[in-house]
């Protein structure tokens, strides 16, 4: 198993506390998020684990992660999360492997979502109840099974948002390979994910 963080973004939502530096080393507790998701990963037994950069971003981070030992993966232009994933399709060869998103924050850490990934299943994902599912990716359940993934839907279908953290077989990076640009123009994973599905592919959250 290995880790991918991606750590690409501009932040630009949370301008103008981003102006001068990436959203994931913002400090929480006086240390940057991005410690936080990297340790989650290494308590897991995570040893490898790789981080998406950007030409804007890549200074920053290698200052706020000096001391871990991780491999850089440059993303040159921001293309989304599946765009992230394929420039790292070296990297990650043919293990199965946790994506997570550097500039998230979860407080339980990830180890319920490695209990989940039990053979046939091809995909993790992590989900959360939101009050404002419009803004976020969002999932449909059969039971434990998602059936259903739309991203930022004007009309969502449930409360279940994709939080920021999945687990995935390499069968995902043969979707990614396929995809077409969203209408916003970025390759979406929540695109790739509903592939699977569409495959027939066991995906649970």
């Amino acid at each position: 198993m290995k880790g991918l963080i991606l750590a690409a973004g501009r932040g630009t939502r949370l301008r103008p506390l981003t102006h001068t530096r990436p959203k994931p080393v913002i400090r929480v507790a006086g240390r940057p998020i991005l410690h936080y998701g990297l340790e989650n990963l290494l308590q897991a037994g995570i040893e490898e684990i790789g981080v998406v950069v950007s030409p804007e971003t890549e200074k920053d981070i290698r200052e706020a992660l000096s001391g871990y030992h991780v491999r850089y993966i440059l993303q040159e232009e921001p293309q989304g999360l599946a765009h992230a994933v394929a420039v790292a399709r070296d990297f990650l060869g043919q293990s199965p492997f946790v994506l997570y998103l550097g500039d998230n924050l979860f407080q339980k850490g990830i180890a319920r979502f490695f209990q989940a990934f039990t053979p046939g299943v091809s995909a993790v994902i992590a989900l959360v109840r939101v009050e404002n599912p419009s803004s976020f990716g969002v999932a449909v359940l059969e039971g434990e099974r998602i059936v259903r993934l739309l991203e930022k839907p004007n009309e969502p279908p449930s409360n279940l948002a994709v939080a920021g953290v999945y687990v995935f077989t390499p069968e995902v990076l043969e979707v990614i390979e396929g995809l077409k640009p969203s209408a916003r123009g970025e390759y979406e994973i929540t695109d790739a994910i509903q592939g699977l599905i569409d495959r027939g592919k066991r995906v649970v959250g």
